[in-house]
Parts: C-alpha cells; structure tokens; sequence
C-alpha cells in the first residue's frame, strides 16, 4: 500500500501537467495582448497629467463613439473611469479604474470600442518610469473571452490603434499637437509588439 501511495504521489503531477498542455495551446484564440513603449521628452509628472486630465487633447476622435475627444474623461481614481458624454444624455463607460499609483501607473478595465458588445475582458496598463531625462510610456492591454469569429482579424486592428494613441500622445506631449506632421518621412520613435 505504501509503494501504491508512493507512485501515485508521483504519477499525479505528471498526469495533471500532461492534462494542462492542451488548455495551454488553447489560451492564444480566446485572446490577444498588445505591447506599446515609447520615450517621450518630458517630466513623468506632466506625461501623467496629459494621459488623464488631457486626454481629450490628444486622443484620436476617430476612436470615440461620439466623433469629438473633447467629450472623453478619465477620473484616475479606483472606481473612476474612461467615459464619453454622448449627445442627449448618453454616454459611454470605455474603461473603469482597478489601480492607480499615480504618476506610475494607470490599470483599467474593459473592452474597448466595438470589442465592448462581446463577451470579453480587457485589461489596459500605462507603465511610466523617467528615462534619460524624459519618460519611457508602455502600454499593456490584454484581452480574454469569447469573440464570434476569432480575434485573427481584430488583434491587428486593436494593435493599430493603440499604437496610433500613443503616437499622438507622445506628439501632444512633446509638440503640443497630436497630429503628425504633414511633410513625408517623419520619424516615429514608438516602438511596438504583439
């Protein structure tokens, strides 16, 4: 009887992380992540403020259900959250505020954009920490759940987007206008990842 205890003590492990693998391999079409990082020449404190008490400045309003930033708030509070005041009474609740330690970090909750009508969690994070004399910004938003169709074709299309955010934020930050410049070439210090 001890050898049978004995062997099942170590057969169990085995047998269970072989009965993991799978679920493992599973995890990437139930989800995606993206990854932004970027270096912008300003103080951590003043690159903290714009991300929250400025977003309206310099995020895209192609990216708003209202088509006007101006109408986008973020209330850096646990319990606050990312919201757009929509025509007539209405609004939005983009993301909500699960951590904040202000000004290094902004952890938010939700789906965004069309994500936000399925079954789906994501977890946004702005990390900031001063680099040479400026700020490194990097951008985590995880995503989980069910989507009809997959997330192949919305990854990327997420990946664009947030890149392009924290492009204009950067550009907002180190200009005073999000918009990039019109003459051709223009270099774009925003590294990303997937």
């Amino acid at each position: 009887m001890k050898t049978l205890a004995h062997a099942v003590t170590i057969a169990l492990p085995l047998l269970l992380a072989v009965r993991a693998a799978p679920a493992a391999a599973q995890v990437p079409p139930n989800g995606f992540v993206v990854r932004h990082e970027t270096r912008i020449d300003a103080a951590l404190a003043r690159v903290y403020d714009a991300l929250v008490a400025e977003i309206g400045e310099w995020w895209n309003p192609e990216h708003t259900f209202s088509g006007d930033a101006r109408n986008l708030s973020l209330d850096d509070r646990p319990g606050g959250c990312l919201c757009e005041e929509l025509a007539g009474g209405g609004g939005v609740e983009h993301l909500r505020v699960v951590y904040v330690d202000p000004p290094r970090v902004l952890r938010l909750s939700g789906a965004l954009g069309p994500l936000q009508g399925s079954a789906l969690v994501g977890t946004l994070t702005w990390t900031l920490a001063e680099a040479d004399g400026g700020t490194r910004l990097e951008l985590t938003y995880a995503v989980g759940g069910f989507l009809e169709g997959g997330f192949e074709g919305v990854a990327p299309a997420v990946k664009s987007v947030l890149a392009g955010q924290m492009s204009r934020l950067k550009r907002y930050v180190e200009t005073g206008k999000p918009e990039a410049p019109s003459s051709p070439g223009s270099p774009d210090r925003t590294r990303s990842g997937r």
